[in-house]
């Protein structure tokens, strides 16, 4: 049984991994049907979803960064939404303590930060104020430049020594070990191999101390591994979630919420 530690109550799920589903508040994340409001995260409920992932600043390769009141205003009514109708666990993608503050505030309950609480100085202290969990994730650079360099003389070493040092800063902040949760940034700054290298070994990162979370959803890589097109990266993707399940992922972040819980039940009765 996997268990996540909220700050007012713990879920958990018989299945290998939670799984996370993404609501895009945005007009311009790379895959259009993640795009939406509360009629998404809402569909994405009723197929199974054990969180809800909501973003209202894209970070596909290439975007920019948008102000603080447009993330606001595209994120706070789903979230109101959501509440009015389900308890479902929410994360919010941002890297702003204002954004995740006011989110808490309408009943966000996970901070997910691509920064890894690196942009904003405040927003570790205040996610240890509320005692929410954390998802600290690596990237290089800022999304409009970062595959501009994917080297790395190791990658793991790299990418698992740059958590666990953002790990330790969320814990010297006050936030819990048991709260924190670690995503290798599968497509942020890394070429085919390197993200290859990361889905084989992800139970690896920093010491198998953190919850590990997996986004592999019909990114680049699967493409890449497939030749398809990002239309047709499903299957390509359940299986880059399988695979980094066994090797010890507990949450996959992705799109196809449906196809993933059918997917992570039938891996739940052959492992």
């Amino acid at each position: 049984m996997k268990k996540l530690f909220l700050a007012d109550r713990v879920i958990e799920t018989s299945r290998p991994a939670f799984v996370m589903g993404v609501v895009n508040a945005t007009p311009d994340s790379f895959w259009k049907e993640s795009r939406g409001g509360a009629e998404n995260a809402l569909r994405l409920i009723d197929e199974g979803a054990d969180i809800l992932d909501i973003g209202g600043e894209s970070s596909r390769p290439g975007s920019e960064y948008v102000s603080e009141e447009e993330e606001l205003r595209r994120i706070i009514p789903v979230i109101e939404a959501v509440r009015r109708r389900s308890s479902i666990p929410v994360s919010v993608d941002t890297r702003k303590k204002n954004v995740m503050k006011a989110a808490f505030e309408a009943g966000a309950d996970i901070l997910n930060d691509i920064s890894a609480l690196e942009d904003d100085d405040e927003l570790a202290p205040f996610a240890a104020s509320v005692a929410i969990p954390v998802i600290l994730m690596h990237k290089r650079g800022i999304p409009v430049t970062m595959q501009n360099d994917t080297s790395y003389s190791d990658v793991f070493r790299e990418v698992s020594d740059y958590l666990e040092s953002r790990a330790d800063y969320a814990v010297r902040s006050g936030i819990s070990s048991e709260k924190i949760i670690v995503d290798p940034g599968i497509g942020f700054g890394k070429d085919l191999n390197a993200n290859v290298t990361l889905i084989r070994r992800c139970g690896e990162l920093c010491g198998k101390k953190y919850t590990v979370l997996m986004a592999l959803s019909r990114k680049t890589c699967i493409g890449q591994m497939t030749g398809r097109d990002v239309e047709d990266r499903l299957f390509g993707t359940l299986a880059a979630d399988i695979i980094s399940v066994i090797n010890g992922a507990q949450i996959v972040r992705v799109h196809d919420v449906k196809e993933t819980v059918d997917t992570l039940s039938v891996l739940s009765y052959t492992i």
